[in-house]
């Protein structure tokens, strides 16, 4: 009678067991990975359940066909939509990402330094960190975090994945969590916690993201929805984006050491009230690389109305150094024939354009720039006014340019997008009177703004000894690199494409 009774017992727990959501990833040694395992051996339950209509999980890794493996290389379960739920330490080792994995709120991902993963082309794969949810991603100078493509050496391209996403609480000029992120994820952000954390990035590189989830339409290298104050972001390189390197929709966040590296379309784009800054920032242009939507280096809005909502885009970049296409390329043409990607072209659908503006504010931003070195663009600066009120702030004082050097450029400034000719724009008329300088030109110019134009020959590109010696040529209190150090040595690429992962 004992006996049956535990017999009956024992089946009762198997069926249970069989009828949860839970499964379990029992691994005794890591099937050949090189990660190291996850689990030491234990049995690691996976609890899934669903989040918006799509699959969740308190576990992210899995196996080649999606199926539960905490020894797994898999980041995300395979399907386009995955909601990681947990708080969870990817050991050091190479992995794929699949998929759009969302980092949802109260989950957090963390990445040991050393680790490379690759973003999977097909399901146009991206990380995104939701409000409320943390990446926690701290390589270090010797041992960087690199997000790649999965493509072979040599055969990289812009657009190969999707990217990376962190999106937070922080105020934006749009409202709490209304405003949509941009790239096509589910995830809207925004609040009221000027010092909310989404999470760590240092040493960090992101490189061939921007997959079109439509045409034209991309994820950026690094985007920034609402992300705070308390967010640490040091030390990022993105290269060969197939959209903007960093794009900032509202937020606090302060930024250091960041390198836009050889992008599609605009370097660093701020937007919806960002008010945080962005300190110690290079950017390297190819000259046969730009957008249909003409490229510029800086590129700033209020929101893309130009409207008075608060808060203002009001960032500080200061100790930039912003490298365009004339600065390596004697030879450069501002021609669609001469920009064809230069065998970078992706063939996926992105256009190909023109190079515009080392620094586009527009759209009622005020966004301030100050000791920073300028060279090689078709156009220095544009206030542009078609929307909102620029010039007014510039005139208010409520934004500044100031100790800034221009080199190289083909027109100091112009005031309206698309234009390229250094004359007073009249918005009424939309007619250029060439006779008088640009506003732009003239309020740059202003001995109160110190700022300096100068005259530039091309160099040869030669990585980061060419880079600091372009800096310092034009000044010694100016640029990223004023001081002569090389804040990118030990975890900065300048030859991502043919890296061997």
């Amino acid at each position: 009678m004992k006996t049956t009774k535990m017999f009956l017992g024992c089946m009762g727990i198997l069926a249970l067991a069989a009828s949860m959501t839970a499964c379990s990833s029992d691994n005794d040694d890591n099937g050949g990975s090189n990660n190291g395992g996850n689990n030491g051996g234990t049995s690691v339950v996976y609890n899934w359940s669903t989040d918006g209509g799509f699959k969740a999980c308190d576990n992210i890794l899995f196996d080649d066909n999606g199926k539960d493996d905490a020894n797994g290389v898999v980041i995300g379960n395979g399907d386009q939509n995955f909601v990681f739920k947990g708080k969870q330490t990817i050991k050091k080792g190479t992995y794929l990402l699949k998929g759009w994995v969302y980092i949802a709120d109260g989950a957090e991902l963390t990445i040991e330094p050393g680790t490379v993963i690759k973003g999977d082309k097909d399901t146009k794969a991206a990380l995104i960190a939701e409000p409320g949810g943390k990446l926690i991603a701290k390589g270090t100078q010797t041992s960087p975090i690199v997000f790649t493509s999965e493509m072979a050496a040599g055969s990289r391209k812009p657009g190969d994945w999707g990217g990376i996403i962190l999106c937070g609480k922080a105020p934006n000029n749009n409202g709490v969590l209304n405003q949509q992120i941009e790239g096509g994820p589910r995830t809207k952000h925004g609040g009221t916690d000027a010092n909310d954390n989404s999470g760590d990035l240092e040493y960090v590189r992101i490189e061939f993201a921007g997959y079109p989830f439509q045409k034209d339409q991309e994820i950026n290298g690094l985007t920034l929805g609402s992300v705070g104050a308390g967010t640490t972001i040091d030390h990022v390189q993105v290269s060969y984006s197939n959209d903007d390197s960093f794009e900032w929709f509202g937020g606090t966040v302060n930024c250091q050491h960041l390198i836009a590296y050889r992008g599609w379309d605009d370097d660093f784009d701020t937007d919806n009230g960002f008010a945080g800054s962005v300190t110690y920032g290079l950017s390297v242009r190819d000259s046969k690389i730009a957008d249909a939507s003409q490229s510029n280096s800086f590129e700033s809005d209020n929101n893309a109305s130009g409207s008075t909502a608060e808060p203002y885009t009001t960032a500080t970049l200061k100790y930039m150094t912003i490298l365009g296409p004339k600065t390596f390329d004697a030879n450069f043409q501002n021609t669609t024939d001469y920009i064809n990607g230069g065998g970078m072209n992706p063939g996926n659908g992105s256009s190909m354009g023109k190079f515009q503006a080392a620094m586009h504010i527009r759209r009622n931003s005020r966004l301030n720039v100050l000791n920073s070195v300028f060279i090689g663009w078709p156009v220095g600066i544009i206030l542009d006014n078609e929307k909102g009120d620029t010039q007014g702030a510039a005139k208010k004082g409520l934004m500044k340019l100031q100790n800034n050097v221009f080199a190289g450029m083909t027109i100091t400034g112009s005031d309206f997008n698309k234009v390229y000719t250094d004359g007073l724009y009249d918005y009424n008329t939309k007619t250029t009177d060439a006779s008088k300088p640009s506003f732009s030109t003239s309020f740059f110019t202003l001995a109160a703004n110190n700022n300096s134009i100068l005259n530039w020959t091309a160099m040869t590109w030669s990585g980061i000894k060419s880079i600091i010696e372009a800096n310092l040529q034009l000044s010694k209190t100016a640029g990223a690199f004023a001081d002569g150090n090389d804040w990118t040595a030990g975890w900065a690429n300048w030859d991502p494409e043919n890296t061997k992962y």
